[in-house]
């Protein structure tokens, strides 16, 4: 589980193509200083496994299924993305924070980036998402976008707006990434588990 919270701001080393998925190998010193095979690495917002850890490096074996279903594909080395590990639940006083909200790291669509307004601090970002998504997305909820924690401030029939501050600016994706640029979604998960409920009880 992840809290959405970006940790560090890595980078893709390379890409290995295989028949049916790819190894990803993802630069990021803070995430990988403790990483072990087997352990959970939120890309993006994508939850993979490491399966091999060095030199400030760590590699993530990433099936079709998430090349399908996330902007993962569209990676190239170079690229800029997003890296948490999973969320603590104590610490050296035995207290666990959790900063953001539940991000399982399990995606549920991709959206486009359709225009951004800056301001002198902030700046105003509206995503264009899939219209199934829509019901799950409410004004001043939550949304993971590549796996940052985000409050809503709009929501429409097939979009959704979010302030930016500027330390999100800085230290994520979401201050590079242009009208067009396509991005991880995964929306609230209590939501989706409410609505399910509701359903069976119909």
């Amino acid at each position: 589980m992840f809290t959405g919270i970006v940790e560090e701001l890595g980078q893709v080393a390379a890409i290995d193509q295989l028949a049916d998925g790819a190894v990803l190998r993802v630069r990021g010193p803070l995430v990988s200083s403790d990483a072990k095979p087997g352990d959970s690495i939120a890309v993006n917002g994508v939850c993979l496994t490491v399966v091999g850890c060095a030199d400030g490096q760590f590699s993530a074996d990433v099936m079709a299924e998430s090349l399908n279903r996330s902007a993962l594909g569209e990676l190239v080395p170079g690229d800029r993305v997003n890296l948490e590990r999973p969320v603590v639940a104590h610490g050296p006083d035995g207290i666990g924070r959790l900063g953001g909200h539940i991000v399982q790291g399990h995606v549920d669509g991709v959206g486009t980036v359709a225009r951004r307004t800056s301001s002198q601090h902030w700046d105003l970002v509206v995503i264009g998402m899939p219209a199934e998504l829509a019901r799950y997305v409410a004004t001043k909820g939550s949304i993971a976008v590549d796996g940052i924690s985000l409050t809503v401030v709009e929501v429409g029939p097939d979009w959704f707006s979010v302030g930016l501050i500027p330390s999100t600016l800085e230290l994520t994706t979401l201050g590079r990434k242009h009208p067009g640029a396509r991005v991880n979604l995964e929306v609230d998960v209590i939501a989706k588990y409410v609505e399910r409920l509701l359903e069976a009880r119909r």
